[in-house]
């Protein structure tokens, strides 16, 4: 099954129920994959594919230099849904606090490209943050309690999987 989602993205449903995003241009035919797909980092392919939110708040953390220049690392991305369920006021004032930012946003980060087959045999992982999430195949895959709703985004210098919660670290790290 293929199905089109927002302008910037081809969703392929996969044999084990995983769904895989590629990014995508637009300029080439529907489900094709070329190396232009994949030449981007993780952050402007985070931007490219409309995760508005998340690549404002990378920039507010300054973390897109790094997100763009080294790797690899796999990202757990929030969709603008997922930050949209937060607490009103939470988006703001996280993008005041830069700090409480990068704690947050580096807890959605593991090093290393783990791509969806792989992650689907770990039970944790620990993040860039420094605390580990825990990764369930109970029902679908989870982070924690997000739900992992799109795998396998691939960029020159990781991996994206899609989320549909912020994934909020313990006060200890």
């Amino acid at each position: 099954l293929i199905t089109v989602f927002a302008v910037a993205a081809i969703v392929a449903v996969s044999v084990s129920g995983l769904v895989n995003v590629y990014a995508h241009c637009g300029s080439c035919g529907v489900g094709e994959k070329h190396a232009e797909h994949a030449s981007l980092a993780i952050y402007p392919t985070a931007k490219e594919a409309g995760f508005k939110t998340l690549s404002a708040a990378i920039e507010a953390a300054e973390l897109d230099e790094v997100l763009t220049d080294k790797g690899p690392f796999t990202v757990f991305a929030p969709t603008d849904e997922a930050f949209a369920k937060l607490p009103e006021g939470t988006v703001e004032a996280l993008l005041k606090d830069k700090e409480a930012l990068r704690n947050i946003l580096l807890y959605h980060v593991v090093s290393g490209e783990v791509k969806a087959a792989d992650v689907v045999k770990l039970t944790s992982a620990e993040t860039l943050n420094g605390q580990s999430v825990t990764i369930s195949t109970k029902d679908g895959v989870e982070i924690n309690n997000a739900k992992v709703i799109k795998t396998d985004v691939e960029a020159k210098n990781g991996v994206i999987h899609v989320i549909d919660t912020v994934l909020i670290p313990s006060k200890e790290s």
